[in-house]
């Protein structure tokens, strides 16, 4: 949502740059109008296009899993997620975004009460096309829809001209659009462009009537008439006022303009690449953030077993639950394919620890198997193991001796960490974990602008026959955090190899490694 909202803000404010410095100064009010309204709507449709782009899945790559290491910005290691305290925590900015809209509210409906009192309380005289409101004591002019609001102060000699000019505002509804700013400035009462929006219509109006009320008379008379003026000004946003002492030199200066020509339209066409740029980048937007809200709320279900021979599927209800169900055969099903980044967190977690398991069971034999996810038509994901016989069939041809390379749950004695007894996996994992507590900068993720929220790293090493970390791989969401994690990995001590059958091996290791950024 914090993404959305950004990228609503962002383009506010390239469409407001596009008028300021391209349409502002035209004299094609009533096109600028509908510029000032369709840009804001457009703002908050813009980001939810997505053009469809040809996605991979995610590169399968050898590992083998040891237990994660959960780092949070205190360097707090865990073995499990707990996700519970994060989740359930007070979440102070949807206070504060709520208190905000409530004070708003509040604000505008103040207003609002205010007018209505205006209409209630005062003498009023119905026209055929608007209704004059008198406000005793008071030297004020402005309208609301079709009423036209003047003060008893305002000399008789100006009223007529400021209800012409009024009416100009109640026949072409300029209160709606200050209504549509106003609504928009509750919502959204922490952007500040709604505000710059308001301001830039408010004066289009003016500049509107103006031209309407002018072809009246010379606009030297109009204009002398608006020097010689006096109004107060009623503090109420979303009404038109005739008078306001900040407007009232760029109306002169948009009066004494010649009219623009017409083929200054074409600078409406400044639009066309700035909308192709900003489909482009809400397109390439982080869709993993993107997918991830779109999936939070899947759940754990029981397992169903899919498999397929040369006879048909077959299906079997599971004790355990999981986010994906599990099919493996050597055909493939017949449910769309969707891609690594349409898996929610939770989806693409046990999308990796499968493929983890599959690669560390046979470093040979799991060349066959292709690791796919497919959906089911009720909606349920399913991780799909498909087996390619030819291939198989090969390697089971093959010498199984000319590798000496073999897999952490498999070896006889795995490496030893230096402090460990000999062969100790459990000790070697911890201090691992230990290792990155004291040499990880947990201070880092806060300094690359990611999101908040759980960023996972997978890592991928081999320790050879001589006991020297080797081949290390990172994938993480910051290239600063995969050299932070890669120099972290290659500080790891020397330690003693493992050995298989008697003989010493290189191990291969994979560490799914996760980062809570506050």
């Amino acid at each position: 949502m914090i993404n959305y909202i950004l990228q609503v803000i962002l383009f506010q404010v390239f469409f407001l740059a596009i008028y300021d410095f391209f349409l502002s100064k035209e004299t094609f009010f009533t096109k600028n109008r509908w510029y000032l309204l369709s840009t804001p709507m457009l703002s908050f449709v813009l980001p939810l296009i997505k053009i469809p782009t040809l996605q991979k899945a995610v590169s399968q790559e050898f590992v083998i899993q040891l237990p994660e290491i959960v780092l949070n910005p205190d360097k707090v290691i865990q073995q499990t997620i707990q996700t519970t305290n994060i989740e359930k925590s007070i979440n102070y900015v949807n206070i504060l975004f709520w208190v905000g809209v409530a004070f708003f509210l509040i604000l505008f409906l103040i207003k609002l009460m205010k007018i209505i009192r205006f209409i209630r309380e005062n003498e009023s005289i119905k026209k055929s096309d608007f209704i004059l409101i008198f406000i005793p004591n008071q030297a004020k002019a402005f309208s609301f829809f079709n009423y036209i609001f003047l003060g008893e102060e305002v000399p008789k000699q100006q009223q007529e001209k400021v209800i012409q000019h009024e009416l100009v505002h109640s026949q072409q509804k300029h209160s709606i659009d200050l209504l549509f700013f106003e609504i928009l400035k509750i919502a959204m009462w922490f952007n500040p462009m709604i505000y710059f929006y308001q301001k830039r219509i408010t004066l289009v109006h003016e500049y509107i009537s103006d031209a309407v009320v002018a072809k009246s008379e010379t606009k030297e008379s109009y204009i002398n008439s608006l020097l010689s003026s006096f109004f107060q000004v009623e503090n109420i946003e979303f009404v038109n006022q005739f008078y306001k002492k900040s407007l009232i030199k760029k109306r002169i200066i948009m009066m004494k303009k010649n009219q623009s020509k017409t083929v200054n339209q074409l600078k409406y066409l400044v639009l066309l690449p700035v909308l192709l740029s900003m489909l482009f980048y809400s397109s390439c937007a982080d869709e993993n953030l993107i997918t991830k809200e779109k999936h939070e709320s899947v759940k754990q279900q029981k397992v169903r077993y899919f498999q397929i021979g040369d006879n048909p599927m077959r299906e079997t209800k599971m004790d355990e639950e999981s986010y994906l169900d599990i099919y493996f055969g050597i055909k493939e099903p017949e449910w769309p394919e969707i891609t690594y980044n349409d898996l929610s967190f939770e989806e693409a977690e046990e999308f990796e620890i499968q493929m983890n398991k599959i690669k560390s069971s046979d470093s040979d034999f799991s060349n066959s198997i292709t690791l796919k996810v497919y959906q089911r038509n009720e909606g349920r994901r399913v991780l799909a193991s498909i087996i390619d016989m030819e291939k198989m069939k090969s390697l089971r041809e093959k010498v199984t001796t000319e590798t000496e390379e073999v897999s952490f749950m498999k070896i006889d004695r795995a490496p030893t960490f230096s402090g460990c007894e000999a062969g100790d996996k459990k000790c070697f994992s911890l201090m691992i974990q230990k290792h990155f507590v004291k040499n990880f900068d947990a201070n880092l993720p806060k300094t690359l602008g990611l999101d908040p929220g759980k960023k996972r790293v997978f890592i991928a090493f081999k320790i050879d026959k001589e006991g020297n970390v080797i081949d290390v791989k990172v994938r993480a969401p910051h290239q600063k955090i995969q050299d932070e994690v890669i120099s972290v990995m290659n500080s790891l001590p020397k330690m003693v190899p493992g050995e298989n059958d008697g003989k010493v091996v290189a191990v291969k290791y994979s560490i799914p490694f996760t980062i809570i950024v506050a």
